[in-house]
């Protein structure tokens, strides 16, 4: 049974509760388009209620008990089969990521390649659920750590990465033992209903993973707020994260939150210009700028800003912009009308403030990409630290250039943010790279490379407003989907004399 519904010759897309394919009964409908060419309607969304959202979770609390008591390494097994469908349906899933969401075909694949590992190494993960032995100071006495599932696990996901964050959060919710209530980003239905059948087809049992295509205002709110969804993991702005935070805490569950960058890449008089305008460029402009880890301030020192500056400039100029079908397109558009003319306003806010517009700035003549939300690739010289463009998230194709003295002017500038989630340096020289490490305010760092990018083995996250609670990725992930259980053994067999603290 699938996921959508052809009803008058559009697709419904359809939630999924307790093993069933449910269609919503909502009135509250909107149209899922391509955002390279918004006459391609891809099928309806049907905004989940707020009783259909309760049911989910209800659901969930159910099946909690049996997959808990599933054997790890059996849970492991499962997803070992899931990873294997991504990998089996690439190709098809790729194509319709592209078509949904606007990302180029090999940006696309390369997200369901990532998924596919990320998959992968949590499958491997249900067999090291290990805790630890600790001597004891008493005799006769075994002290040990268990790691045990929290109940049911909130994965509220955004629409920049729908496969590979959605798989990121689930996977190891599931390996733990935690059964899943997915609520995804409503501007990418199709891929999320695809992810959710291979689940299925993989072999998760009914309830343990629960699918609400809804609106924050309703279903979001509901899956926040009830009592028996102990924990939420959650991708998107610092705006809503911060929100959902508090209602979270107010009822005692746990919060994962990944939220906004400002990610500088810094570029010292001793670079590579080659490979710093190469890393700026794929960091700025790679995926149109959608990434969280996406590079938004280039801060170089004034000795090498001119020729950083002309080089980058044509490489923006040089970047073929269309429909990510096309193996030629380099850029896509803005996944909606909505970011299109935020990042337009930013683009303006820009001019206002007195930055250098050095190229881009508008949509794209191009009347062939007319239907599509494009903006040209934009670089903005001689942009000063308190400007909006140099401070706020654009999630865009925009790079704002910042001139500095030195490495240390370099360092207090890249500093200079709320946001602590990526950075990188282009330098050769190791003593300044070993600084950056220490002193770079961070979760992740790069050195010679872009500040995007990461390994499915490797944890993800971020510090100041970018980061709440524990990392993603990695060994890390199982952190967060689990509690962790002290246990004293006494083999004494009688009664202990003394003071046991």
């Amino acid at each position: 049974m699938s996921g959508t519904v052809k009803k008058q010759e559009s697709i419904v897309y359809r939630n999924f509760i307790n093993g069933e394919w449910k269609e919503s009964a909502s009135s509250k409908i909107i149209e899922n388009t391509n955002p390279a060419n918004t006459d391609d309607v891809l099928g309806l969304v049907k905004q989940a209620t707020r009783e259909e959202a309760r049911e989910a979770i209800e659901t969930a609390s159910r099946a909690f008990r049996d997959w808990r008591q599933t054997p790890a390494p059996a849970r492991g097994r499962i997803i070992a089969r899931f990873g294997r469908l991504l990998e089996d349906n690439k190709e098809e899933l790729a194509k319709l990521l592209t078509r949904e969401q606007g990302k180029t075909l090999a940006e696309s694949r390369g997200e369901i390649q990532r998924a596919a590992n990320i998959a992968e190494f949590n499958a491997g993960e249900a067999r090291r659920m290990n805790g630890e032995t600790i001597h004891s100071e008493l005799p006769s006495n075994l002290a040990y750590t268990i790691k045990q599932p929290l109940g049911v696990v909130a994965c509220v996901t955004p629409w920049n990465f729908p496969v590979a964050i959605p798989v990121w959060k689930i996977t190891p919710a599931l390996v733990a033992g935690n059964t899943v209530v997915f609520k995804p980003a409503t501007l990418t239905p199709a891929i999320s209903v695809r992810l959710v059948e291979l689940f299925n087809e993989a072999g998760v049992p009914p309830g343990a993973l629960n699918l609400v295509i809804g609106s924050g205002a309703e279903a979001g709110d509901e899956i926040i707020n009830h009592k028996a969804v102990r924990a939420v993991s959650f991708t998107g702005s610092n705006d809503v994260g911060i929100r959902l935070y508090e209602q979270v805490a107010k009822r005692g569950a746990k919060m994962l939150g990944e939220m906004g960058g400002k990610n500088p890449i810094v570029v010292m008089e001793d670079a590579d210009l080659d490979l710093a305008v190469e890393a700026a460029a794929n960091g700025a402009f790679g995926s149109t700028g959608q990434r969280c880890s996406a590079t938004s301030r280039a801060i170089v020192v004034n000795e090498v800003a001119d020729e950083f500056v002309s080089r980058l400039v044509k490489r923006a100029e040089s970047m073929r912009l269309g429909d990510g079908s096309d193996p030629q397109t380099q850029m896509g558009p803005s996944v909606d009308e909505s970011q299109y003319k935020t990042v337009l306003r930013y683009i303006e806010a820009g001019r206002e403030d007195g930055a250098t517009l050095l190229c881009g700035g508008a949509h794209t003549e191009d009347e062939n990409l007319s239907r599509g939300f494009f903006i040209k690739p934009t670089v903005f010289d001689h942009v000063k630290p308190d400007m909006t463009i140099a401070r706020e998230e654009i999630f865009g194709p925009v790079l704002s250039v910042l001139r500095v003295k030195d490495f240390d002017e370099a360092l207090q500038v890249a500093n200079d943010s709320e946001y602590g989630l990526s950075s990188a340096i282009i330098t050769k020289d190791a003593n300044r790279i070993f600084r950056f490490v220490d002193e770079i305010e961070t979760g992740v760092t790069h050195i010679n490379s872009p500040t995007t990018g990461g390994e499915a083995h490797i944890p993800f996250g971020g510090t100041k407003a970018t980061g709440i609670g524990d990392r993603e990725l990695g060994s890390a992930a199982l952190d967060f989907y689990t509690e962790l259980k002290i246990v004293y053994v006494d083999y004494t067999g009688g009664k202990r004399e003394g003071n046991l603290y």
